[in-house]
């Protein structure tokens, strides 16, 4: 035991004697930096979303002097078109927003309880659960709050007219868009819950052809819906020919107890 004390005493002194005798020198460690990059800043405003895509609208938006809300709005709507698993007119969210004066609000929109939908709507006749009757198919679904809970952030907060933010929307759906990895990989890992129905193995699958990084994602329903939207206001999604296409789709897979009405949101 003595011996080993020796021994570290000597290392631990020949350790100190060469750091006092060598030239002082900080060399940055090369790891510190090699999983890390320097925040990007911005001197009149910055826009980020999970679609370079998408931001890019939010910029132009402030470009052409629009506010924070207004970008956001805009943003929002384009998400709705590249990036369908989160960013969709058929969900809800939440909006924080910081105003000028330093107070700061929230919205509430997201889905709500359809109309029709009654305590016992997922069980079957013995009281029990039927099996992913509440996160599959049309009687899962609740009421969108999306596009209601924009349109009143962008009325009460933005300066923009409804179709101004929604335009660059309806565009990106109408004339494409670059499919980008995030995308590619989101619609594959989503393969066999989007092939259950035909309509959404048709557009985002393209029938058992998923799309690959760099090819062109078209959505033509979808510009439809926007170009509705553009021309006769945002209330068109819940009591216009959008309202009337999506009922009829969900009275003729969910029969007559399918969970409306859209108008509801309000």
């Amino acid at each position: 035991m003595r011996i080993r004390k020796q021994i570290a005493f000597a290392l631990s002194l020949t350790l100190l004697l060469s750091l006092l005798t060598a030239p002082v020198r900080f060399t940055p460690s090369v790891a510190t930096h090699a999983a890390s990059r320097d925040p990007e800043r911005g001197k009149h405003g910055m826009v980020s979303s999970v679609s370079e895509i998408a931001s890019q609208v939010g910029v132009d938006i402030l470009k052409r002097g629009g506010n924070a809300v207004d970008a956001a709005v805009a943003v929002g709507l384009a998400l709705a078109v590249v990036w369908p698993s989160a960013g969709n007119l058929g969900g809800g969210g939440f909006m924080v927003i910081r105003l000028a004066n330093g107070k700061a609000t929230a919205i509430d929109y997201r889905e709500m309880g359809p109309a029709a939908a009654y305590r016992n709507v997922y069980l079957d006749a013995q009281g029990e659960y039927i099996k992913e009757s509440s996160t599959y198919g049309h009687q899962a679904a609740g009421v969108p709050g999306t596009v209601a809970g924009l349109a009143y952030a962008l009325e009460k907060y933005g300066t923009m007219k409804w179709a101004t933010v929604a335009e660059p929307a309806r565009r990106l759906a109408s004339d494409g868009f670059p499919v980008w990895y995030q995308l590619e990989r989101s619609l594959k890992g989503s393969r066999e819950a989007l092939s259950r129905y035909p309509e959404t193995k048709r557009i985002f699958l393209r029938d058992g052809r998923p799309y690959e990084t760099g090819e062109i994602f078209r959505q033509p329903e979808l510009a439809g819906v926007f170009a509705r939207m553009i021309k006769s206001g945002p209330r068109e999604f819940y009591e216009g020919k959008t309202a009337r296409l999506i009922e009829e789709s969900m009275r003729k897979a969910a029969g007559q107890s399918a969970n409306l009405p859209l108008a509801m949101h309000g």
